[in-house]
Protein backbone atom coordinates (compact mmCIF):
# COMPACT_ATOMS: atom_id res chain seq x y z
CA UNK A 1 0.00 0.00 0.00
CA UNK A 2 1.45 3.60 -0.79
CA UNK A 3 1.67 5.41 1.85
CA UNK A 4 -0.36 9.01 2.21
CA UNK A 5 1.87 12.19 2.01
CA UNK A 6 1.51 13.78 6.08
CA UNK A 7 -0.33 16.96 5.37
CA UNK A 8 1.13 20.24 6.92
CA UNK A 9 0.13 21.25 10.90
CA UNK A 10 -2.00 24.05 9.96
CA UNK A 11 -2.90 24.91 13.44
CA UNK A 12 -0.97 24.85 17.16
CA UNK A 13 -2.63 24.91 20.11
CA UNK A 14 -0.14 27.96 21.34
CA UNK A 15 -0.90 30.40 18.64
CA UNK A 16 -2.90 33.33 19.43
CA UNK A 17 -4.74 35.43 16.59
CA UNK A 18 -6.01 38.72 16.04
CA UNK A 19 -9.65 37.61 16.94
CA UNK A 20 -7.79 36.41 20.60
CA UNK A 21 -6.22 39.44 21.45
CA UNK A 22 -9.09 41.25 20.67
CA UNK A 23 -11.66 39.16 22.44
CA UNK A 24 -9.04 39.18 25.36
CA UNK A 25 -8.78 42.56 25.10
CA UNK A 26 -12.50 43.43 24.83
CA UNK A 27 -12.95 41.12 28.10
CA UNK A 28 -9.99 42.96 30.01
CA UNK A 29 -11.38 46.23 28.82
CA UNK A 30 -12.02 47.76 32.35
CA UNK A 31 -8.45 47.36 33.74
CA UNK A 32 -7.47 48.75 30.92
CA UNK A 33 -10.34 52.15 31.13
CA UNK A 34 -9.04 51.95 34.78
CA UNK A 35 -5.49 52.68 33.55
CA UNK A 36 -6.35 55.20 31.05
CA UNK A 37 -8.40 57.06 33.03
CA UNK A 38 -6.10 57.11 36.34
CA UNK A 39 -3.12 58.11 34.36
CA UNK A 40 -4.77 60.82 32.92
CA UNK A 41 -6.62 62.61 35.96
CA UNK A 42 -2.91 62.29 37.63
CA UNK A 43 -1.45 64.12 34.29
CA UNK A 44 -4.57 66.99 34.66
CA UNK A 45 -4.10 66.95 38.40
CA UNK A 46 -0.51 67.74 37.80
CA UNK A 47 -0.59 70.30 35.13
CA UNK A 48 -2.96 71.92 36.84
CA UNK A 49 -1.18 72.35 40.41
CA UNK A 50 2.41 72.64 39.05
CA UNK A 51 3.73 75.70 39.94
CA UNK A 52 4.60 78.62 37.55
CA UNK A 53 8.16 79.19 36.64
CA UNK A 54 9.73 82.35 34.98
CA UNK A 55 13.21 83.38 34.25
CA UNK A 56 14.03 86.73 36.33
CA UNK A 57 17.05 88.23 34.34
CA UNK A 58 19.49 91.23 35.15
CA UNK A 59 21.96 92.58 33.20
CA UNK A 60 25.07 94.64 33.60
CA UNK A 61 27.31 96.42 31.34
CA UNK A 62 30.39 96.27 33.02
CA UNK A 63 33.13 99.72 32.94
CA UNK A 64 34.73 100.44 29.79
CA UNK A 65 38.44 101.68 29.50
CA UNK A 66 37.90 102.88 26.31
CA UNK A 67 35.02 101.05 23.71
CA UNK A 68 36.10 97.37 23.30
CA UNK A 69 38.01 97.20 26.17
CA UNK A 70 36.69 96.80 29.80
CA UNK A 71 38.78 97.30 33.13
CA UNK A 72 38.11 94.28 34.39
CA UNK A 73 37.44 91.27 32.08
CA UNK A 74 34.14 89.53 31.87
CA UNK A 75 35.49 85.91 32.82
CA UNK A 76 37.02 87.68 35.60
CA UNK A 77 34.39 89.21 37.09
CA UNK A 78 32.53 85.93 37.00
CA UNK A 79 34.73 84.29 38.66
CA UNK A 80 34.34 86.30 41.91
CA UNK A 81 30.89 86.78 41.63
CA UNK A 82 30.39 82.32 41.73
CA UNK A 83 33.60 82.02 43.83
CA UNK A 84 32.97 84.76 47.02
CA UNK A 85 30.15 87.12 46.60
CA UNK A 86 27.33 84.94 45.96
CA UNK A 87 28.83 81.88 49.03
CA UNK A 88 29.06 84.94 50.75
CA UNK A 89 25.33 85.83 50.01
CA UNK A 90 24.49 82.21 50.80
CA UNK A 91 26.13 82.44 54.03
CA UNK A 92 23.96 85.52 55.37
CA UNK A 93 20.62 84.23 53.84
CA UNK A 94 21.35 80.67 56.03
CA UNK A 95 22.19 82.41 59.00
CA UNK A 96 19.22 84.34 58.92
CA UNK A 97 16.64 82.06 56.91
CA UNK A 98 18.09 78.53 58.58
CA UNK A 99 17.65 77.65 55.36
CA UNK A 100 19.07 77.74 52.03
CA UNK A 101 18.05 79.99 49.01
CA UNK A 102 15.14 78.57 47.17
CA UNK A 103 16.62 79.46 43.75
CA UNK A 104 19.94 79.49 42.02
CA UNK A 105 21.72 82.26 40.56
CA UNK A 106 23.76 81.86 37.28
CA UNK A 107 25.80 83.79 35.65
CA UNK A 108 26.85 84.72 31.61
CA UNK A 109 29.15 86.53 29.45
CA UNK A 110 27.03 87.32 26.04
CA UNK A 111 30.13 86.21 23.77
CA UNK A 112 32.45 89.32 22.53
CA UNK A 113 30.36 91.54 24.86
CA UNK A 114 30.85 93.14 28.52
CA UNK A 115 27.68 92.58 29.51
CA UNK A 116 27.07 89.89 32.55
CA UNK A 117 23.92 88.20 33.04
CA UNK A 118 22.10 87.03 36.29
CA UNK A 119 19.41 84.46 35.57
CA UNK A 120 17.22 82.99 38.38
CA UNK A 121 14.43 80.32 37.50
CA UNK A 122 11.64 81.06 40.22
CA UNK A 123 7.69 81.18 41.15
CA UNK A 124 6.07 84.96 40.91
CA UNK A 125 5.94 84.33 44.50
CA UNK A 126 9.69 84.19 44.88
CA UNK A 127 10.53 87.31 42.66
CA UNK A 128 10.66 89.54 45.21
CA UNK A 129 13.22 87.16 47.17
CA UNK A 130 14.87 87.01 43.20
CA UNK A 131 15.14 91.20 43.47
CA UNK A 132 16.74 91.52 46.39
CA UNK A 133 19.33 88.75 45.91
CA UNK A 134 20.03 90.18 42.30
CA UNK A 135 20.14 93.36 43.85
CA UNK A 136 22.83 92.98 46.51
CA UNK A 137 25.01 91.02 43.99
CA UNK A 138 24.70 93.65 41.80
CA UNK A 139 25.88 96.57 44.43
CA UNK A 140 28.73 94.26 45.59
CA UNK A 141 29.65 94.52 41.86
CA UNK A 142 29.03 97.87 41.47
CA UNK A 143 31.20 98.70 44.71
CA UNK A 144 34.03 96.94 42.70
CA UNK A 145 34.12 98.60 39.65
CA UNK A 146 33.76 101.93 40.98
CA UNK A 147 36.94 101.21 43.08
CA UNK A 148 38.56 99.75 39.91
CA UNK A 149 37.26 103.23 37.65
CA UNK A 150 38.78 105.13 40.91
CA UNK A 151 42.06 103.53 40.61
CA UNK A 152 42.26 103.71 36.95
CA UNK A 153 41.58 107.09 36.97
CA UNK A 154 44.03 108.38 39.62
CA UNK A 155 46.64 106.06 37.90
CA UNK A 156 46.28 107.64 34.61
CA UNK A 157 46.12 111.02 36.00
CA UNK A 158 49.20 110.89 37.69
CA UNK A 159 50.53 109.54 34.14
CA UNK A 160 49.51 112.44 32.85
CA UNK A 161 50.64 115.38 35.36
CA UNK A 162 54.24 112.92 35.16
CA UNK A 163 54.36 113.12 31.39
CA UNK A 164 53.45 117.08 31.73
CA UNK A 165 56.33 117.90 33.71
CA UNK A 166 58.43 115.70 31.78
CA UNK A 167 57.44 117.70 28.87
CA UNK A 168 58.23 121.07 30.61
CA UNK A 169 61.85 119.79 31.55
CA UNK A 170 62.82 119.00 27.40
CA UNK A 171 61.02 122.15 26.61
CA UNK A 172 64.55 124.05 26.93
CA UNK A 173 66.59 121.50 26.22
CA UNK A 174 68.24 120.92 22.87
CA UNK A 175 68.10 118.43 20.34
CA UNK A 176 65.07 117.06 22.77
CA UNK A 177 62.00 117.33 20.01
CA UNK A 178 61.78 113.57 19.19
CA UNK A 179 61.76 112.91 23.02
CA UNK A 180 59.24 115.58 23.74
CA UNK A 181 56.79 114.51 20.48
CA UNK A 182 56.89 111.08 22.22
CA UNK A 183 55.82 112.47 25.14
CA UNK A 184 53.37 114.56 23.86
CA UNK A 185 51.94 111.51 21.56
CA UNK A 186 51.59 109.23 24.85
CA UNK A 187 49.86 112.12 27.46
CA UNK A 188 47.26 112.27 24.46
CA UNK A 189 46.65 108.76 24.26
CA UNK A 190 46.15 108.68 28.25
CA UNK A 191 43.95 111.49 28.02
CA UNK A 192 41.91 109.78 25.19
CA UNK A 193 41.48 106.65 27.24
CA UNK A 194 40.52 109.29 30.38
CA UNK A 195 38.08 111.04 28.65
CA UNK A 196 36.74 107.25 27.30
CA UNK A 197 36.10 105.61 30.68
CA UNK A 198 32.68 104.87 31.27
CA UNK A 199 31.02 103.39 34.49
CA UNK A 200 29.52 100.50 35.08
CA UNK A 201 25.53 100.07 34.10
CA UNK A 202 22.97 98.61 35.45
CA UNK A 203 20.68 97.67 32.34
CA UNK A 204 17.88 95.70 34.29
CA UNK A 205 17.41 94.07 37.66
CA UNK A 206 15.22 90.87 38.00
CA UNK A 207 13.06 91.25 34.79
CA UNK A 208 10.66 88.36 34.20
CA UNK A 209 10.81 86.66 31.22
CA UNK A 210 7.73 86.54 28.72
CA UNK A 211 7.05 82.76 28.62
CA UNK A 212 6.74 80.75 31.29
CA UNK A 213 9.44 78.04 32.21
CA UNK A 214 8.75 74.35 31.96
CA UNK A 215 6.80 72.03 29.98
CA UNK A 216 3.34 73.23 28.56
CA UNK A 217 0.39 72.06 30.54
CA UNK A 218 -1.37 70.74 27.39
CA UNK A 219 1.61 68.45 26.56
CA UNK A 220 1.95 67.36 29.97
CA UNK A 221 -1.71 66.08 29.34
CA UNK A 222 -0.98 64.32 26.44
CA UNK A 223 2.40 62.67 27.50
CA UNK A 224 -0.18 61.20 30.84
CA UNK A 225 -2.58 60.45 27.75
CA UNK A 226 -0.05 58.13 25.90
CA UNK A 227 1.51 56.88 28.98
CA UNK A 228 -2.14 55.93 30.25
CA UNK A 229 -2.84 53.86 26.74
CA UNK A 230 0.42 51.96 26.79
CA UNK A 231 -0.05 51.16 30.87
CA UNK A 232 -3.51 50.19 29.69
CA UNK A 233 -2.84 47.64 27.08
CA UNK A 234 -0.28 46.10 28.78
CA UNK A 235 -1.91 45.78 32.10
CA UNK A 236 -5.46 44.29 30.43
CA UNK A 237 -3.30 41.67 28.43
CA UNK A 238 -1.20 40.93 31.68
CA UNK A 239 -3.84 40.56 33.81
CA UNK A 240 -5.29 38.31 31.59
CA UNK A 241 -2.15 35.95 31.96
CA UNK A 242 -2.25 35.85 35.32
CA UNK A 243 -5.69 34.84 35.86
CA UNK A 244 -4.44 31.66 32.82
CA UNK A 245 -1.76 30.99 35.06
CA UNK A 246 -3.36 31.11 38.62
CA UNK A 247 -6.42 29.05 36.37
CA UNK A 248 -4.42 26.36 35.33
CA UNK A 249 -2.07 26.24 38.89
CA UNK A 250 -5.44 25.57 40.54
CA UNK A 251 -6.43 23.01 38.03
CA UNK A 252 -3.02 20.79 38.81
Amino acid sequence: MEERPREPQSHYDDEISLVDLAATFLKRRRVFYAVLFSVLLAGIIYAVLMPEKYDYVSLIKLAEKEPGSYIEKPAAVIATLENRWLPEYQSTYHADHDEQIPFEILFENPENTGLIRMVSEASPSQSEGVKQSHALLIDKLSEAQSAAVSNLRENLERQIESLSSTIKMLEGATDAGAAIAAAFEKRLSLEATLNSMQPMEVLTVSRESAERKGPARSLIVLLAGLLGLMGGVFLAFFTEFASLVKAQLTET
